[in-house]
């Protein structure tokens, strides 16, 4: 398993990224993600619409919560043109209840807590922590990598102009 020290910061100090980094063009890994009724869920079977993946430490920081927050209302204005799913290392339970509480319906919340396949084939799993690094994926309609966003500083909000530019290209 490849790792890479120093690939990410949080609040400065250093930290490892584990798994395989994806580039343009390759597939989404096809991992079996679960959902918040505990049904697992398959990137493949979201892939009709351009996707895009948006991982995040934990819903319950405020980073995240303001992330989500931001991509459930542009998912709003993409309507059918694209599927925004938020991919976290949070129980299903947790990120239900938070769903529910911030009025979030418009992005799909999955969980990678069984072990972090889709962290791991993705090269997003700070491995101090066992969370994911800050990221967003743009998978084209065929399930390719059409754009990626790593953020530096997990603790920082990702470049929301240059993602959904991205968006809108794929779209």
């Amino acid at each position: 398993m490849t790792e890479r020290a120093g690939a990410v910061t949080f609040k400065g100090k250093p930290l490892t990224l584990v798994g395989t980094p994806l580039k343009v063009g390759d597939a989404a890994p096809d991992v079996e993600l679960i959902g918040n009724d505990l049904a697992p869920v398959k990137l493949s079977s979201l892939n009709a619409t351009p996707l895009v993946v948006v991982t995040v430490p934990s819903l319950d920081t405020p980073t995240c919560d303001t992330e989500t927050r931001r991509f459930n209302q542009e998912a709003t204005k993409l309507g059918d043109r694209a599927k925004v799913v938020v991919v976290s290392m949070d129980l299903p339970f947790a990120q239900k209840r938070w769903c529910g509480a911030a009025g979030v319906k418009n992005v799909l919340t999955l969980s990678d807590y069984r072990g972090g396949p889709f962290a791991r084939a993705s090269g997003l799993l700070i491995k101090e922590l066992h969370l994911f690094a800050r990221a967003i994926l743009v998978f084209d309609t065929a399930g390719k990598l059409a754009y990626q966003q790593l953020v530096s500083e997990v603790s920082k909000e990702p470049d929301y102009a240059e993602a959904l530019a991205a968006v809108a290209a794929a779209t």
